[in-house]
């Protein structure tokens, strides 16, 4: 007596790759997610250093020494959360040259941004120490030309898109 045949025709096609058993295709679902997620966080800390009123925890007429701090913490972890979100897009394959210089840009936007939004404590700045040091309307074009090499950044890093050839 022979065992009877399995029923292939009641199994539904899908157009999805198959999942190889060394790296599920949940993997980089779960890897988007989360840096989704770490994005998501880090946009809060950085509302919360740039905007406090937000939050009810504005306590100065000026952005002051830990304001900035906060929104430069925040703005670190945007660019790691954006960084694992965009890497996931790839999956298995290596990145491009411009991904490669975009993964560069990112991080030196942020470079831009942090010795822009510290000016005044590293002494560079037009209200240096032993004076208060706030966040004036110099830094804050540092700050913004620094997310804008970011985005730049990230843009880069996205991957090509398909094309089909039909």
């Amino acid at each position: 007596m022979t065992a009877p045949l399995p029923n292939r025709a009641a199994e539904p096609l899908t157009s999805q790759p198959q999942e190889s058993p060394t790296r599920p295709l949940r993997f980089w679902r779960r890897r988007m997610r989360t840096g989704l997620a770490v994005t998501l966080v880090g946009f809060l800390i950085f509302l919360l250093g740039a905007r406090p009123g937000l939050f009810g925890v504005d306590r100065s007429p000026v952005i002051g020494f830990v304001q900035i701090a906060v929104f430069l913490v925040g703005l670190a972890i945007i660019c790691v959360g954006g960084y694992i979100s965009l890497r996931s897009l790839w999956k298995e394959h290596p990145l491009s040259i411009a991904a490669d210089v975009g993964q560069r840009l990112v991080a030196t936007g942020y470079v831009i941004a942090v010795f822009t939004g510290m000016a005044d404590i590293f002494g560079m700045g037009s209200h240096p120490l032993p004076g208060i040091p706030y966040f004036g309307e110099w830094q804050a074009r540092g700050v913004e030309l620094g997310m804008g090499v970011i985005a730049v950044g990230f843009l880069m890093m996205l991957p090509p898109g398909r094309r089909d050839s039909t």
